[in-house]
C-alpha cells in the first residue's frame, strides 16, 4: 500500500480511501466488517462514512455497523483513520441539520457512540451551509478539538471560493481550517479542475474524490451490458447513451493498456497532482480486490494525453474560458 500526508496536515492516509455509503442499505453487516477486514489486511486505513448513510429509514445505520466493527477489537480503531460528515437531515426537528453550533455539538456526539469511539480523525462538513457564519461553525469546531472529539476538519461539496471564504475565516481565528476537500472528479466529471482544485492546491488541501467510476459509467459497463452482466437503467442509462461513443472509445484504450477500465479511471485519479484518495465503495470484496489493483496501474505521459483527448478537462478559471 502506498501512504501520504492528507493536505498539508502531518496525517498520513493510503492512497485509497475505503468508503461505506453501501454498508447497511447494500451490503449486509457481516459482509461489511468482512470488507473493513480485508481493508485493513490490504494497507487502507482510511475509512469514509457520513451520519446520513443507512437509508431514510435507517439514517446513521453505517455509523452503528462501523461501531459494531470497532468494538470487535484487534486494534481496529487503532489502525483506522476514520472521517464521517455531518449536514444531512437527521430527524425532523428544526436544529438537526446543517452546520449550527448546536448541530455540530449534538451530531458529533451522536456519531461518537454510533461509532463507539472517544474521537473521529477528520470531521466533515458534508455541504456547504449558507445560512451560519464561518465564526460560528469555527468556534464550534474548536471547542470539539480542546474537547479531544476530534483531530482535523474537512469539507465535501464545496465550491471553490467556499473553501476560500472557509480557510481566510479560519486564519483570522490563528486556526488550521480545513485539511482536506470530498467532491466528485473522475474522468468523466472535470468541473473541479477550473476552481475547486486551484483553491485546494493553493490553502494546501487533500483532494478525496467520490465516485472515481461516475457511478459504474467508466467501469466497462458496455461490456458488462453485452455480456448480459449489467443492465443500465434510468438516468444512468440515458447518459450512456448520449456519451456511447465516448465510453467506447475508453473501454477500447483500457483493452489497448491491457488494464480493466475501472483501474484505468482510480490509476488516472491517483496520478493528478491534487489527488489524495479516491472513495472506492465495493459492496462485494470482489469490488475491492478490483479497486486495489488500480494502485499497481502506471500510466505513461503519453495514455495520460490520451485519455485527455477522450474525457477533456478543463484549464484552470479563468484562462479555460477567457484570455
Amino acid at each position: 500500500m502506498q501512504y501520504t500526508h492528507l493536505g498539508r496536515s502531518g496525517l498520513k492516509v493510503s492512497r485509497l480511501c475505503l468508503g461505506t455509503m453501501n454498508f447497511g442499505p447494500k451490503t449486509e453487516e457481516e459482509t461489511s466488517h468482512s470488507i473493513m477486514d480485508s481493508a485493513l489486511d490490504s494497507g487502507i486505513n482510511f475509512f469514509d462514512t457520513a451520519n446520513v448513510y443507512g437509508g431514510t429509514e435507517h439514517r446513521g445505520w453505517t455509523e452503528e455497523i462501523i461501531g459494531r466493527w470497532f468494538a470487535k477489537g484487534g486494534e481496529r480503531r487503532e489502525r483506522t483513520v476514520i472521517a464521517t460528515k455531518l449536514y444531512g437531515t437527521m430527524t425532523d426537528r428544526p436544529n438537526e441539520s446543517k452546520l449550527s453550533a448546536l448541530n455540530i455539538r449534538r451530531a458529533l456526539d451522536a456519531s461518537l457512540k454510533r461509532l463507539q469511539t472517544d474521537y473521529i480523525d477528520i470531521y466533515q462538513f458534508h455541504h456547504i451551509d449558507r445560512d451560519t457564519p464561518w465564526d460560528e461553525i469555527w468556534q464550534a469546531i474548536e471547542v470539539a478539538v480542546q474537547q479531544g472529539k476530534i483531530l482535523y476538519s474537512g469539507s465535501s461539496n464545496f465550491a471553490g471560493w467556499h473553501i476560500a471564504q472557509a480557510q481566510e475565516a479560519a486564519h483570522r481565528r490563528n486556526y488550521t481550517g480545513l485539511v482536506s476537500e470530498q467532491s466528485i472528479y473522475n474522468l468523466f466529471r472535470r468541473e473541479l479542475e477550473l476552481e475547486v482544485i486551484p483553491a485546494a492546491q493553493q490553502y494546501g488541501l487533500g483532494l478525496i474524490p467520490w465516485s472515481p467510476l461516475q457511478g459504474g459509467l467508466l467501469g466497462g459497463v458496455l461490456k458488462k451490458e453485452e455480456e448480459g452482466v449489467r443492465r443500465t437503467e434510468g438516468r444512468a442509462l440515458e447518459t450512456l447513451r448520449q456519451h456511447e461513443d465516448q465510453i467506447r472509445q475508453y473501454e477500447d484504450f483500457a483493452d489497448e493498456l491491457g488494464h480493466a477500465p475501472g483501474d484505468v479511471a482510480l490509476a488516472w485519479l491517483l496520478h493528478q497532482p491534487a489527488v489524495t484518495a479516491p472513495i472506492v465503495g465495493p459492496r462485494t470484496q470482489e469490488q475491492l480486490d478490483s479497486a486495489i489493483r488500480a494502485l499497481d496501474v502506471t500510466l505513461s505521459d503519453d495514455a495520460l494525453k490520451r485519455l485527455d483527448d477522450i474525457f477533456p478537462g478543463h484549464r484552470p478559471a479563468p484562462e479555460d474560458y477567457a484570455w
